[in-house]
C-alpha cells in the first residue's frame, strides 16, 4: 500500500461517518508492512512490559517497536482519557532503520 492509498482509504472511511476506534487499523497495518517489509505488525498484541500497545512491531520474532495510535482530533496525547484509533502515531519504542 502506498502512502497515497493509505490517506485515500482513511479519508473515505472517515467521511462515511460510522467509523469506530478500530476502523483504521487495518490500513495502518498494511502501510507499515509495505514500508518496512521485514517487520511483522500485530494489532492488539498481548500485554507487554510497557503496557498494552495498539500494535507491536517484530523482526525475526523480536519486538522492535510499539505503537499507540490516537483518534482524529484527539487532544489527550498523554492518555489521561481513553482514546480511539487512527493515524497520529506515538512511538513508545521504535528501533527500526527505514
Amino acid at each position: 500500500m502506498t502512502l497515497k492509498n493509505y490517506i485515500n482509504n482513511i479519508n473515505r472511511r472517515y467521511k462515511q461517518g460510522d467509523a469506530t476506534e478500530h476502523t483504521f487499523r487495518g490500513d495502518l497495518q498494511q502501510l507499515l508492512e509495505t514500508l518496512i517489509p521485514d517487520i511483522r505488525t500485530t494489532n492488539e498484541p498481548q500485554r507487554q512490559a510497557c503496557g498494552a500497545p495498539d500494535f507491536i512491531l517484530t523482526r525475526n520474532d523480536i519486538p522492535v517497536g510499539f505503537i499507540e495510535a490516537k483518534d482524529i482530533g484527539e487532544s489527550d496525547l498523554e492518555g489521561k482519557r481513553k482514546a480511539g484509533i487512527i493515524n497520529l502515531i506515538i512511538f513508545a519504542s521504535f528501533n527500526v532503520t527505514l
